[in-house]
């Protein structure tokens, strides 16, 4: 039998660029399969264009590192890949998209983008052939471009080979071994032959294919490829090979020169998903049939904008099948068999994304672990609900009919909904909720009923004042002054136990778990580098027994990290207890007054301190109640089997009425928590930042006896000094509210970027948080944050804001 250290399931732009970089890491002993020839699935007829400036930080970092890789192929490799260094324009064509554009233009200053924003008759200077017609202006991007795709993934594949892998086109895979969970090989057939490659890793880069690839080992890969059109005309006056690419929108459309022509597609509101019964075997090479009668809509908005467009003479249709996903991003990393990753469904963008795909992956297997924050695109973020592809077509329609739509923050999707429910949904619906959804879960943002009791004229300016309610102002002031009931059913809990519980989750957590039974610990695991892979509470249930608290959209991610490092005994069980348990969180300076009068349980400060656990019954509900907060407020998480659900809401309700309880949403969650300074995972706190760096060295607990997992690092980086320092900014302005990703400035440099923001009602400011360098985060420092193009002065404020020594909480 062959040994090999790695396979790599697809010759496209992926798995070429994953092959590329594990041999470049020295993984030379590795073999790419691929059913037909490199590049016979979406790869050869993608158009070819490479964008750098994405909605997220991560992604266009990994977009950068893409060009740069790609203007050094031709000379390393000796293949050319064609690369055309451009630059690319993106229009403004209305008011809110200039808004976009000025918003994007902040950020990308963050980390070194070049990245002009330009008048219309700028960008008509640069593309000549476009009208001016409703353009407000544009982003102009200098190191943009466009490729021949086939000759990139031909290009990685030359330097793969180079350094030793090998390449074998016709080789199909037929089946996937796996032992306890593990991978431990493939079957390949060739020229009607079969073979074992023994492996412990392999990786399903394969496309459209990536589904059924997946399905060999029981892995759910949520793509459905989509029918992407675009065509080339013939030579046009005025074309030629220097000229941009161009971007517009509110057109749907883009274009870039192809041979004095013009290559134009765009994304259509009636997408067309294809092969739903499964892609044909033999679909190699292959294009669909032109739909012309669905491309008129894009053709009609290439007109306005290059009227040109209307006498050029078409010299051919593109027609071919794209895997698009739910969200619309990347599916990369470890699935839950171990040793088979996945890097697929790019969503139109996988050449501009095919070099930061490689090198992230490759870092991911050689490490164990990707360079940058990569869980929007981790695969772990998927629950149950996408095995149906009914779900999974509806999530996946949606993000392609508004691919170029712009997504504001708090926007919430429709498709698929609604799906998860809590047992107090028709409840709420009663009281007036705004839902959002998270992880398939209807959750409310807030109340339409409490809008009425809350100030219009603190609505922020701009988009943060496009998704809003006054009720939001008005749920956070009541849980402030009396007290508030939130419906938290969709928060992630897992339960750990086993004789080998305590040992585990010792060298998992950062603090000191190892406490007596009843205690709940906040705590973060980490990473090799001291990076932060969870921020969660554990809370110790019995001698062997554990329940974990996480975000509702992070409990798939914390669970699976979790169980990569389970025991091989079976001394520990992990469960994901999230559906089986509702979750009330009832907070506010009367919220003992409202939990005494339902429960004959000592609630008093003496009989049930903060940071304890215990069971008791309220009303007829037995449920475990935790005194812990995340709005910085006196009062209880409650958990109850699902069952009681709705009994415990209306038990809690009509006690709470006559103390001026509120229903309140996650809206207002986020705005208590700026105030008292508690992180968010995955925007405040990622897995590239340190405890000590992100403010949360009082949950590091170094000197315990058990080694944690990232110690070293820690111990490393206190000897040294922090890199940076998660500082409370507070604006001078409070109606100019930061989203996130916003550039600050102090003593006239770009030092950092928002990681979140929002408005604190009970401070009456406008609060911030960025990472600054430590020697520009002293407390008092002044400085501005650039809020859609206007700099807006703060000042570092010492945290919290609210409630500083923590009283209200501990009464």
């Amino acid at each position: 039998m062959e040994h090999t250290r790695a396979v790599i399931i697809g010759g496209g732009v992926g798995g070429t660029s994953i092959a590329y970089h594990l041999a470049e890491r020295g993984w030379t002993d590795i073999v790419l399969v691929d059913r037909a020839e490199l590049t016979s699935g979406s790869t050869f007829h993608s158009a070819g264009l490479v964008g750098q400036l994405r909605s997220s930080v991560t992604l266009t970092k990994m977009m950068m590192y893409g060009a740069y890789l790609y203007r050094r192929l031709a000379a390393e490799t000796g293949t050319d890949p064609s690369w055309h260094e451009v630059g690319s324009l993106r229009l403004a064509s209305s008011p809110e998209r200039f808004e976009e554009l000025r918003r994007q233009a902040g950020w990308a200053k963050t980390f070194g983008l070049p990245l002009d924003l330009i008048s219309a008759g700028e960008a008509q200077d640069r593309f000549p052939l476009m009208s001016t017609d409703g353009v407000l202006g544009a982003v102009w991007l200098p190191t943009d471009g466009w490729l021949d795709p086939s000759g990139l993934a031909h290009a990685l594949a030359a330097g793969a080979r180079r350094r030793g892998a090998q390449i074998r086109p016709h080789t199909r895979v037929v089946a996937i071994g796996t032992d306890r969970g593990r991978v431990t090989g493939v079957t390949v057939e060739h020229k009607g032959e079969r073979g074992e490659i023994a492996t412990d890793i392999v990786v399903n880069a394969g496309g459209m294919f990536a589904p059924e690839i997946g399905r060999m080992v029981g892995v759910t890969v949520p793509i459905i490829p989509m029918a992407h059109q675009y065509l080339f005309t013939e030579p046009i006056e005025g074309v030629h090979p220097g000229l941009p690419q161009l971007r517009d929108p509110d057109n749907l459309v883009y274009y870039r020169e192809e041979v004095g022509g013009l290559c134009m597609g765009g994304y259509e509101r009636d997408p067309a998903p294809w092969a739903l019964d499964g892609v044909p075997p033999d679909f190699n090479g292959k294009l669909l049939a032109p739909d012309m009668p669905r491309f008129e809509s894009i053709m009609e908005g290439a007109i306005r904008r290059v009227p040109a467009m209307a006498d050029a003479g078409v010299n051919r249709v593109i027609n071919g099948p794209e895997g698009f996903t739910p969200d619309n991003e990347f599916i990369l990393g470890e699935s839950e068999v171990r040793g088979f990753f996945v890097a697929a469904g790019f969503s139109a963008h996988g050449i501009a994304g095919a070099g930061g795909i490689g090198r992230q992956m490759a870092s991911w297997i050689v490490d164990g672990e990707p360079e940058l924050d990569l869980w929007k695109m981790d695969i772990r973020r998927f629950g149950p609900a996408y095995r149906s592809q009914a779900y999974t077509l509806a999530r996946s329609i949606e993000n392609y009919a508004t691919y170029y739509d712009i997504h504001y923050p708090n926007e919430e999707r429709l498709a698929g909904r609604p799906l998860r429910t809590s047992p107090t949904y028709e409840i709420l619906v009663g009281l007036g909720a705004s839902f959002g959804e998270k992880s398939g879960w209807e959750r409310p943002n807030w109340f339409d009923s409490n809008a009425a009791d809350g100030d219009e004229s603190l609505r922020p300016r701009g988009w943060a004042g496009m998704l809003w309610s006054p009720a939001i102002g008005a749920e956070a002031l009541a849980t402030r002054r009396t007290a508030g009931l939130f419906d938290e059913t969709s928060f992630a809990k897992l339960e750990v136990g086993g004789p080998g519980a305590t040992a585990l989750l010792g060298r998992m957590c950062a603090n000191d778990i190892d406490r007596p039974v009843g205690s709940i610990v906040y705590t973060q695991l980490l990473n090799s580098r001291g990076g932060i892979e969870a921020d969660l509470t554990v809370t110790r249930t019995g001698p062997d027994a554990y329940l974990i608290v996480t975000g509702t959209a992070f409990g798939n991610h914390d669970a699976a990290w979790l169980r990569k490092h389970l025991p091989d005994d079976g001394s520990v069980a992990l469960r994901d207890v999230t559906a089986a348990r509702v979750c009330f969180g009832l907070w506010g300076p009367r919220a003992r007054d409202i939990l005494a009068a339902t429960t004959r349980d000592d609630v008093s400060d003496a009989g049930f301190p903060f940071l304890t656990a215990r069971e008791i019954t309220v009303g007829s509900v037995p449920l475990l109640a935790l005194r812990v907060t995340y709005v910085g407020e006196l009062g209880w998480e409650l958990y109850a089997p699902t069952e009681y659900g709705r009994a415990l809401w209306t038990t809690l309700w009509q006690a709470g009425r006559p103390h001026g309880l509120v229903a309140a949403g996650y809206r207002a969650i986020d705005a208590l928590r700026l105030e008292k300074g508690y992180r968010v995972w995955s925007s405040d706190i990622t897995p590239d930042e340190m405890p000590f760096e992100a403010g949360l060295g009082f949950a590091v607990a170094l000197d315990k006896e058990t080694e944690f997992i990232g110690r070293d690092a820690l111990v490393a980086a206190k000897a040294t000094g922090p890199r940076k320092r998660l500082r409370c900014l507070v604006l001078d302005d409070p109606r100019s509210v930061c989203l996130g990703n916003e550039p600050v400035r102090v003593g006239g440099d770009i030092v950092g970027r928002v990681t979140s923001g929002g408005y604190g009602f009970a401070v009456e400011r406008s609060i911030a948080y960025a990472y600054l360098p430590p020697d520009r985060a002293a407390i008092g420092t002044r400085g501005e944050v650039e809020v859609f193009g206007d700099w807006i002065g703060f000042e570092v404020a010492r945290e919290p804001l609210y409630d500083p020594d923590g009283a209200r909480i501990r009464a």
